[in-house]
């Protein structure tokens, strides 16, 4: 099936500055790429900065996971099968610009069409197709395997990244009531100093941050931000405009506040029923900007998940302390 069937409309053409230009150089924009762990905001901040008129927000395609397409649907298949939604549903709005069951099914042949090739010439595709709007990337499987970093690096060696953070607290409590007995599959969700062993996520917090501290050492300096998704939710006026000016993007009033706006977004919905899903259920089902919770958990309490009364460990503690939690 050509590609060619597939009509072309996207960005939303409605939105001021929806097709910006390539560069002097003629080429199209690097992607922005939001590195944290899963329940750190990704959802909603992706969806804040793709509303921006010069940006484009993706939902989870997850394409560095694997070598190949081929690779990644395979590993996304049978009760993973979610885990395809959201490369599907990007593929259907940037090429027909709606997601239908139709528009996913030809979502699907592009997909068959390209299983041999390397998954970062697919995303270069995707790259092409949003027009020179920088596409803006959450997947935070990808922040998981330090193997697909360095893809993701040697794919788009001039791409931007935010380092996005959330209190180990938050992260662990949202971890437990979203996937509830499935961490239980997870061995770096344990602690494995007590007999039998806790399931504790804050081990697996630490190490998916020390994965993205130990990729963004090769990575410049001016190419990296770090901001906490607590005080981006507080205060998005301040923080949005920062991370524009950072881009090099408008900072006016009217792309600030249509950034305020993540229920906008194409993907701020449940999918089609053959692409359901494609980001976190509970921000496709109340996708609205909401300030976080006023409680300040404090870092020496008792973890509420653990019943021996312990709290984080030394080297979460420190960490979190880098990051500025108390």
């Amino acid at each position: 099936m050509s590609d060619a069937i597939i009509p072309t409309s996207a960005p939303d053409a409605s939105r001021p500055d929806a097709h910006p230009s390539p560069n002097v150089e003629g080429r199209f924009s690097d992607p922005l790429f939001i590195l944290a762990p899963a329940r750190s905001f990704t959802s909603v901040v992706s969806a804040m900065l793709g509303q921006h008129p010069q940006m484009y927000g993706l939902p989870e395609i997850h394409l560095f996971n694997a070598e190949t397409l081929a690779e990644l649907w395979g590993f996304y298949s049978q009760w993973r099968q979610h885990g395809r939604a959201g490369l599907l549903r990007a593929v259907a709005q940037l090429y027909s610009g709606e997601q239908t069951v139709q528009t996913i099914m030809l979502a699907q042949h592009w997909v068959k069409r390209r299983l041999s090739c390397d998954t970062g010439s697919v995303f270069k595709e995707l790259v092409e197709k949003a027009n020179g709007a920088i596409l803006v990337d959450k997947s935070p499987e990808t922040a998981e395997r330090i193997e697909a970093l360095c893809r993701l690096q040697r794919t788009f060696p001039n791409a931007r990244f935010i380092h996005l953070l959330r209190h180990p607290l938050a992260v662990g409590r949202s971890i437990l009531e979203t996937f509830g007995e499935l961490v239980l599959s997870r061995r770096d969700s344990f602690d494995y100093g007590t007999n039998p062993p806790t399931l504790d996520p804050q081990k697996w917090w630490y190490r998916v941050h020390l994965n993205i501290l130990l990729f963004l050492k090769s990575v410049p300096q001016e190419r990296q931000l770090c901001i906490r998704g607590e005080d981006l939710l507080s205060d998005p006026d301040h923080h949005l405009e920062k991370i524009a000016g950072w881009l090099g993007l408008r900072t006016d009033s009217a792309a600030i506040e249509e950034m305020k706006h993540p229920e906008r977004s194409p993907f701020a919905c449940f999918g089609p029923p053959n692409a359901r899903f494609g980001a976190d259920p509970h921000f496709l089902a109340k996708p609205a900007l909401r300030k976080p919770k006023a409680s300040n958990p404090r870092l020496e309490a008792p973890l509420p998940w653990r019943s021996d009364g312990r709290g984080f460990s030394p080297e979460v503690k420190e960490l979190a302390r880098q990051f500025g939690y108390k």
